[in-house]
Protein backbone atom coordinates (compact mmCIF):
# COMPACT_ATOMS: atom_id res chain seq x y z
CA UNK A 1 0.00 0.00 0.00
CA UNK A 2 2.04 2.94 -1.29
CA UNK A 3 -0.33 5.63 -0.04
CA UNK A 4 0.01 8.00 2.90
CA UNK A 5 -3.10 6.50 4.49
CA UNK A 6 -5.13 3.34 3.98
CA UNK A 7 -8.88 2.83 4.24
CA UNK A 8 -9.87 0.44 7.01
CA UNK A 9 -13.02 -0.74 8.75
CA UNK A 10 -12.67 -1.20 12.51
CA UNK A 11 -14.69 -1.42 15.72
CA UNK A 12 -14.81 1.49 18.16
CA UNK A 13 -15.71 0.65 21.74
CA UNK A 14 -16.80 3.59 23.89
CA UNK A 15 -18.23 3.04 27.38
CA UNK A 16 -19.58 -0.36 26.36
CA UNK A 17 -21.10 0.81 23.08
CA UNK A 18 -19.66 -0.86 19.97
CA UNK A 19 -19.69 0.94 16.62
CA UNK A 20 -18.24 -0.06 13.25
CA UNK A 21 -16.19 2.76 11.74
CA UNK A 22 -15.14 3.14 8.11
CA UNK A 23 -11.94 5.08 8.60
CA UNK A 24 -8.25 5.01 7.80
CA UNK A 25 -4.84 4.38 9.36
CA UNK A 26 -1.46 5.92 8.61
CA UNK A 27 0.60 4.35 5.83
CA UNK A 28 4.02 2.83 6.46
CA UNK A 29 6.05 1.24 3.68
CA UNK A 30 9.65 0.33 2.93
CA UNK A 31 11.63 2.42 0.43
CA UNK A 32 15.21 1.64 -0.54
CA UNK A 33 17.59 4.40 -1.58
CA UNK A 34 20.26 3.56 -4.13
CA UNK A 35 23.03 6.10 -4.68
CA UNK A 36 25.12 5.68 -7.83
CA UNK A 37 23.69 2.17 -8.22
CA UNK A 38 24.72 1.18 -4.69
CA UNK A 39 22.13 0.26 -2.05
CA UNK A 40 22.55 2.78 0.74
CA UNK A 41 19.60 2.70 3.15
CA UNK A 42 16.01 1.55 3.51
CA UNK A 43 13.41 3.81 5.08
CA UNK A 44 10.25 2.72 6.87
CA UNK A 45 8.15 5.79 6.25
CA UNK A 46 4.89 7.34 5.14
CA UNK A 47 5.03 7.33 1.31
CA UNK A 48 4.68 11.05 0.63
CA UNK A 49 7.31 13.63 -0.35
CA UNK A 50 9.75 10.78 -0.89
CA UNK A 51 12.04 12.83 -3.14
CA UNK A 52 12.37 15.37 -0.33
CA UNK A 53 13.07 12.55 2.14
CA UNK A 54 15.91 11.23 -0.05
CA UNK A 55 17.37 14.68 -0.70
CA UNK A 56 17.21 15.65 2.97
CA UNK A 57 18.79 12.41 4.10
CA UNK A 58 21.64 12.67 1.58
CA UNK A 59 22.25 16.29 2.55
CA UNK A 60 22.20 15.51 6.27
CA UNK A 61 24.64 12.60 5.79
CA UNK A 62 27.05 14.69 3.71
CA UNK A 63 26.49 12.66 0.53
CA UNK A 64 25.57 15.88 -1.27
CA UNK A 65 26.56 19.42 -0.36
CA UNK A 66 23.98 21.17 -2.51
CA UNK A 67 21.29 20.49 -5.08
CA UNK A 68 23.94 20.95 -7.79
CA UNK A 69 25.45 17.61 -6.72
CA UNK A 70 22.28 15.75 -7.77
CA UNK A 71 22.41 14.57 -11.37
CA UNK A 72 19.22 12.54 -11.27
CA UNK A 73 16.64 11.35 -8.76
CA UNK A 74 13.88 8.87 -9.54
CA UNK A 75 11.19 7.54 -7.21
CA UNK A 76 9.33 4.50 -8.53
CA UNK A 77 5.97 5.27 -6.94
CA UNK A 78 3.99 2.46 -8.61
CA UNK A 79 4.07 0.40 -11.79
CA UNK A 80 2.59 3.27 -13.82
CA UNK A 81 4.06 6.36 -12.16
CA UNK A 82 7.52 7.65 -11.28
CA UNK A 83 8.80 10.89 -9.88
CA UNK A 84 11.76 12.10 -11.94
CA UNK A 85 14.18 14.93 -11.17
CA UNK A 86 16.83 15.50 -13.81
CA UNK A 87 17.85 19.16 -14.11
CA UNK A 88 19.81 18.64 -17.33
CA UNK A 89 16.54 17.63 -19.03
CA UNK A 90 14.33 20.09 -17.15
CA UNK A 91 12.45 17.28 -15.39
CA UNK A 92 10.95 17.76 -11.95
CA UNK A 93 7.68 15.94 -11.27
CA UNK A 94 5.70 12.72 -11.50
CA UNK A 95 5.49 11.07 -14.92
CA UNK A 96 3.11 8.42 -16.18
CA UNK A 97 5.40 5.64 -17.30
CA UNK A 98 5.41 1.86 -17.12
CA UNK A 99 8.04 0.18 -14.98
CA UNK A 100 8.61 -3.30 -13.62
CA UNK A 101 6.83 -4.28 -10.42
CA UNK A 102 10.13 -5.06 -8.68
CA UNK A 103 11.21 -1.43 -9.05
CA UNK A 104 8.30 -0.08 -6.99
CA UNK A 105 9.67 1.07 -3.64
CA UNK A 106 13.05 2.11 -5.04
CA UNK A 107 14.54 5.60 -4.91
CA UNK A 108 17.39 5.87 -7.41
CA UNK A 109 19.82 8.79 -6.99
CA UNK A 110 22.77 9.65 -9.19
CA UNK A 111 25.15 12.18 -7.66
CA UNK A 112 28.53 13.66 -8.45
CA UNK A 113 31.53 11.68 -7.24
CA UNK A 114 31.48 8.52 -5.14
CA UNK A 115 30.52 9.76 -1.67
CA UNK A 116 29.07 6.45 -0.43
CA UNK A 117 32.26 4.40 -0.29
CA UNK A 118 32.37 4.23 3.51
CA UNK A 119 28.64 3.73 3.99
CA UNK A 120 26.96 0.32 4.08
CA UNK A 121 23.30 -0.63 3.59
CA UNK A 122 21.08 -0.19 6.63
CA UNK A 123 17.41 0.11 7.52
CA UNK A 124 15.94 3.11 9.33
CA UNK A 125 12.77 2.11 11.14
CA UNK A 126 9.99 4.62 11.68
CA UNK A 127 10.91 4.76 15.37
CA UNK A 128 14.65 4.68 14.79
CA UNK A 129 16.91 5.22 17.78
CA UNK A 130 20.41 4.20 18.74
CA UNK A 131 22.72 3.49 21.66
CA UNK A 132 24.89 6.60 21.47
CA UNK A 133 26.51 8.65 24.22
CA UNK A 134 27.13 12.33 24.73
CA UNK A 135 30.83 11.85 24.01
CA UNK A 136 30.00 10.10 20.73
CA UNK A 137 28.07 13.09 19.44
CA UNK A 138 29.13 16.26 21.24
CA UNK A 139 32.15 16.89 19.01
CA UNK A 140 30.36 16.13 15.73
CA UNK A 141 28.80 19.58 15.37
CA UNK A 142 30.35 23.00 15.99
CA UNK A 143 28.58 25.35 18.35
CA UNK A 144 26.14 27.54 16.43
CA UNK A 145 27.49 31.03 15.80
CA UNK A 146 24.13 32.72 16.11
CA UNK A 147 22.52 35.53 18.09
CA UNK A 148 19.03 34.42 17.07
CA UNK A 149 16.22 35.17 19.50
CA UNK A 150 12.47 34.68 19.29
CA UNK A 151 9.57 36.01 21.32
CA UNK A 152 7.75 33.51 23.49
CA UNK A 153 4.46 34.59 21.93
CA UNK A 154 5.84 33.64 18.50
CA UNK A 155 6.78 30.17 19.78
CA UNK A 156 3.19 29.62 20.89
CA UNK A 157 1.92 30.94 17.56
CA UNK A 158 4.17 28.60 15.54
CA UNK A 159 2.95 25.62 17.57
CA UNK A 160 -0.64 26.67 16.91
CA UNK A 161 0.10 26.92 13.17
CA UNK A 162 1.72 23.48 13.24
CA UNK A 163 -1.35 21.94 14.83
CA UNK A 164 -3.53 23.56 12.18
CA UNK A 165 -1.26 22.24 9.41
CA UNK A 166 -1.43 18.61 10.58
CA UNK A 167 -4.08 17.54 8.07
CA UNK A 168 -2.98 13.90 7.89
CA UNK A 169 -2.92 13.65 11.69
CA UNK A 170 -6.50 14.86 11.91
CA UNK A 171 -7.59 12.08 9.54
CA UNK A 172 -5.69 9.07 10.91
CA UNK A 173 -3.70 10.06 14.04
CA UNK A 174 -0.53 8.07 14.68
CA UNK A 175 1.61 10.48 12.65
CA UNK A 176 4.29 13.04 13.47
CA UNK A 177 4.27 16.58 12.16
CA UNK A 178 7.23 18.97 12.02
CA UNK A 179 7.61 22.45 10.59
CA UNK A 180 10.37 24.95 9.91
CA UNK A 181 9.45 28.56 10.52
CA UNK A 182 10.73 32.07 10.82
CA UNK A 183 9.56 34.73 13.25
CA UNK A 184 6.16 35.01 11.59
CA UNK A 185 5.11 31.83 9.79
CA UNK A 186 5.80 28.20 9.00
CA UNK A 187 7.74 27.87 5.76
CA UNK A 188 7.70 24.08 5.32
CA UNK A 189 5.62 21.35 7.00
CA UNK A 190 6.06 17.57 6.76
CA UNK A 191 4.12 14.61 8.18
CA UNK A 192 5.37 11.06 8.55
CA UNK A 193 5.00 7.97 10.72
CA UNK A 194 8.66 8.53 11.73
CA UNK A 195 9.55 11.78 13.45
CA UNK A 196 13.11 11.82 12.07
CA UNK A 197 11.70 11.33 8.55
CA UNK A 198 9.81 14.62 8.90
CA UNK A 199 13.08 16.49 9.39
CA UNK A 200 14.69 14.89 6.34
CA UNK A 201 11.60 15.78 4.30
CA UNK A 202 11.81 19.37 5.52
CA UNK A 203 15.50 19.62 4.71
CA UNK A 204 14.99 18.10 1.27
CA UNK A 205 12.14 20.46 0.42
CA UNK A 206 14.15 23.45 1.59
CA UNK A 207 17.08 22.29 -0.54
CA UNK A 208 14.96 22.00 -3.69
CA UNK A 209 13.00 25.21 -3.10
CA UNK A 210 16.04 27.26 -2.07
CA UNK A 211 14.76 27.96 1.45
CA UNK A 212 17.44 28.78 4.01
CA UNK A 213 17.33 26.53 7.10
CA UNK A 214 19.72 28.52 9.27
CA UNK A 215 18.38 31.04 11.79
CA UNK A 216 14.99 29.32 11.82
CA UNK A 217 12.75 27.64 14.39
CA UNK A 218 12.00 23.93 14.22
CA UNK A 219 8.60 22.98 15.65
CA UNK A 220 7.62 19.33 16.16
CA UNK A 221 4.90 17.21 17.71
CA UNK A 222 7.20 14.32 18.61
CA UNK A 223 9.86 13.66 21.20
CA UNK A 224 13.17 15.48 20.62
CA UNK A 225 15.72 12.66 20.65
CA UNK A 226 19.47 13.01 20.11
CA UNK A 227 18.92 12.10 16.45
CA UNK A 228 16.32 14.85 16.02
CA UNK A 229 18.60 17.38 17.74
CA UNK A 230 21.54 16.36 15.56
CA UNK A 231 19.51 16.88 12.38
CA UNK A 232 18.41 20.29 13.66
CA UNK A 233 22.02 21.25 14.40
CA UNK A 234 23.09 20.23 10.89
CA UNK A 235 20.43 22.57 9.52
CA UNK A 236 21.78 25.42 11.65
CA UNK A 237 18.53 25.74 13.65
CA UNK A 238 19.06 27.62 16.96
CA UNK A 239 15.60 26.95 18.49
CA UNK A 240 13.82 23.57 18.65
CA UNK A 241 10.28 23.39 20.01
CA UNK A 242 8.27 20.24 20.76
CA UNK A 243 4.76 19.47 21.92
CA UNK A 244 6.29 16.68 24.02
CA UNK A 245 9.58 15.95 25.76
CA UNK A 246 13.27 16.14 24.91
CA UNK A 247 15.60 13.39 26.09
CA UNK A 248 18.40 13.94 28.58
CA UNK A 249 21.00 13.42 25.84
CA UNK A 250 19.35 15.87 23.45
CA UNK A 251 19.35 18.56 26.16
CA UNK A 252 23.06 17.94 26.84
CA UNK A 253 23.80 18.23 23.13
CA UNK A 254 21.68 21.37 22.86
CA UNK A 255 23.69 22.98 25.65
CA UNK A 256 26.94 22.12 23.86
CA UNK A 257 25.76 23.30 20.45
CA UNK A 258 24.01 26.52 21.50
CA UNK A 259 20.46 25.41 20.78
CA UNK A 260 17.41 26.39 22.82
CA UNK A 261 15.10 23.42 23.42
CA UNK A 262 11.48 24.00 24.47
CA UNK A 263 9.33 21.01 25.42
CA UNK A 264 5.69 20.42 26.36
CA UNK A 265 4.76 23.50 24.33
CA UNK A 266 0.98 23.84 24.22
CA UNK A 267 -1.23 26.95 24.34
CA UNK A 268 0.56 29.33 26.78
CA UNK A 269 2.82 26.73 28.42
CA UNK A 270 6.32 25.49 27.70
CA UNK A 271 9.41 24.18 29.47
CA UNK A 272 12.72 25.73 28.37
CA UNK A 273 15.49 23.17 28.90
CA UNK A 274 18.51 24.91 27.39
CA UNK A 275 19.73 28.38 26.35
CA UNK A 276 16.77 30.42 27.65
CA UNK A 277 18.59 33.58 26.49
CA UNK A 278 17.28 32.82 22.99
CA UNK A 279 13.70 33.37 24.20
CA UNK A 280 12.29 36.86 24.77
CA UNK A 281 9.64 36.66 27.50
CA UNK A 282 6.83 38.84 26.20
CA UNK A 283 3.89 36.77 27.54
CA UNK A 284 2.32 37.75 30.86
CA UNK A 285 2.06 35.06 33.53
CA UNK A 286 -1.31 33.42 34.08
CA UNK A 287 -2.37 34.62 37.51
CA UNK A 288 -4.43 31.49 38.11
CA UNK A 289 -1.19 29.50 38.14
CA UNK A 290 0.96 32.19 39.72
CA UNK A 291 3.20 32.26 36.70
CA UNK A 292 4.22 28.64 37.03
CA UNK A 293 4.53 26.36 34.01
CA UNK A 294 2.37 23.29 34.46
CA UNK A 295 4.11 19.98 33.77
CA UNK A 296 2.18 18.13 31.06
CA UNK A 297 1.94 14.41 30.57
CA UNK A 298 3.79 13.19 27.48
CA UNK A 299 1.78 11.28 24.91
CA UNK A 300 5.03 9.42 24.00
CA UNK A 301 5.03 10.66 20.42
Amino acid sequence: MNEEKGALSYLRVNHGAVERIDGAVIGETRWTLFVNRRELVSFMCTPSKLHYLALGFMHSEGIIQSLDDVLQLRVYEDVNRSYWYQPALGLNGSLTMRTCEEAVGVIDARVKGEPTAKLGPRTLTSGCTGGVTFDDLSQQQPRLNSRFQIRLSKIFELMRLLNESASLYRHVRGVHTSGLGDQDALLVVAEDVGRHNTLDKIRGECLMRGIETRERVLVATGRISSEMLTKAAKMGVPVVVSRTSPTWLSVRLAEAWGIAVCGYTRARQTNIYSHPERVIFDVQADERRNGEVEEMTSDAE
